[in-house]
C-alpha cells in the first residue's frame, strides 16, 4: 500500500475510558494523550488518516447523569446522547492531535465531523437489544437497575453485567461525501464517533433520529467502503487475533482469508462481546471491496503497517500476504 493511501482507524471507547475508571476529564485526556502518539506516527509516515472511535463507556455515563437529574432537567433520547458524546470526545481527540501535530512540526489540520448513520427502522435489532453501553455492574446491581430503570442487562465476557440497547446494522454514512472531500484535501478527519448518530428516513424521505447505538466497527467498515479507503484498521487490546483464546492450544494468527475468518467465527472462536463484531466488520469490508483489513493493538499499528505485526483479513484469492507498504 503506497503512502498517501487512506486508512480508516477504529478505536474503541474503552481506550478513552478504561475499565475501573470513573470517566473523569483528567482520565479521558490522559488516555487520549497516551493513544495519540501512535496515530501521529501513522500521519508522519504519510498516510491519510480517518479516525473513528467508540463511545460505550461515555454514552453510558451520559445516560446515568440524565437519569439522575431527570426530575430537574428533561432527559434526551439516545440518538441525542450519541451526538453529545461525539462532540465531547471529538473535541478532546481533535485538541490533543492538533497539539501533538504542532509539536512534531507536521503541516496537518484536524477536523471533527458530527456524523449521522442511516439504519433500517425495521431492523430486527430494535426488538433484541444487544449492544453493551456504560459501566460494568455486579449481578445484584444489574437486577436492581433492571427493575428501577426498565432496562436490559446481560453478562459481558466474564467482566460483569452491562446495560444493552438496540444496535441496528448501518446502511450508509450521511456525510460520506463531506468526509471524502476533507480527506482528499489532506485533513485528518475524526468521524462516526460511537458508530455515528442513528437516523432513519420517514415517509417523506426526511431524516429522523432513533433510539439506538451503532457498533463502531460496523460503521467504520461502511465508512471505509463509501470513502474508498485503502485499508480498514480495527484497534483492539491485543496485537493479533487468536483462536482458542485463553486456552493451552491458543494460536495467534498473522493472516486470515475471508473463508478462514468465517469458519472460525462460525465455530465460536470470536465472542459477540469482544472480537466477534471486529471480525464480522472486517469480513464485510474485505468482501465488498476486495481490499484488506487489519486488526491489532494501537501500540503495534505502526509495525503492522510494515507487515511486522497484527492480523490481516484478506480476500480468499489473495494467497499468502507478503507486504503492506
Amino acid at each position: 500500500m503506497a503512502k498517501q493511501s487512506t486508512i480508516v482507524i477504529a478505536i474503541g471507547g474503552n481506550a478513552i475510558t478504561k475499565e475501573n475508571q470513573k470517566g473523569t476529564l483528567e482520565e479521558k485526556l490522559a488516555n487520549i494523550e497516551s493513544s495519540a502518539d501512535s496515530i501521529i506516527d501513522i500521519i508522519a509516515m504519510g498516510y491519510r488518516v480517518v479516525l473513528t472511535h467508540g463511545n460505550g463507556p461515555q454514552i453510558g455515563n451520559i445516560l446515568l447523569r440524565m437519569e439522575a437529574a431527570a426530575h430537574i432537567v428533561p432527559p434526551m433520547p439516545l440518538d441525542v446522547c450519541g451526538a453529545e458524546s461525539q462532540g465531547q470526545l471529538g473535541y478532546l481527540i481533535q485538541r490533543t492531535l492538533t497539539n501533538k501535530i504542532r509539536q512534531r512540526g507536521l503541516d496537518k489540520e484536524v477536523v471533527t465531523i458530527l456524523t449521522q448513520v442511516l439504519v433500517d427502522s425495521n431492523d430486527p435489532a430494535f426488538k433484541d437489544p444487544t449492544k453493551p453501553i456504560g459501566p460494568f455492574y455486579s449481578e445484584e446491581q444489574a437486577n436492581k437497575l433492571k427493575l428501577e430503570k426498565n432496562a436490559v442487562f446481560v453478562e459481558d465476557s466474564g467482566r460483569g453485567y452491562r446495560r444493552v440497547v438496540p444496535s441496528p446494522k448501518p446502511i450508509g454514512i450521511i456525510e460520506n461525501h463531506v468526509i471524502k472531500d476533507l480527506v482528499e484535501q489532506g485533513k485528518i478527519v475524526i468521524t462516526a464517533g460511537g458508530g455515528g448518530i442513528p437516523v432513519i428516513t420517514d415517509g417523506k424521505g426526511e431524516l429522523r433520529g432513533i433510539e439506538a447505538v451503532i457498533d463502531k466497527d460496523w460503521a467504520s467498515s461502511v465508512l471505509a467502503q463509501e470513502i474508498k479507503s485503502d485499508l480498514l484498521v480495527i484497534i483492539t487490546g491485543v496485537e493479533k487475533v487468536a483462536i482458542n483464546f485463553g486456552r493451552p492450544n491458543m494460536e495467534l494468527l498473522s493472516q486470515l482469508t475471508v473463508f478462514e475468518a468465517k469458519k472460525y467465527y462460525d465455530e465460536g472462536h470470536f465472542p459477540p462481546g469482544s472480537m466477534g463484531p471486529k471480525i464480522a466488520a472486517a469480513i464485510d469490508y474485505v468482501e465488498k471491496t476486495g481490499g484488506k483489513a487489519l486488526i491489532t493493538s494501537l501500540e503495534m499499528v505502526g509495525a503492522a503497517l510494515k507487515g511486522e505485526a497484527g492480523t490481516f483479513i484478506v480476500p480468499d484469492a489473495n494467497g499468502i500476504f507478503e507486504e503492506v507498504i
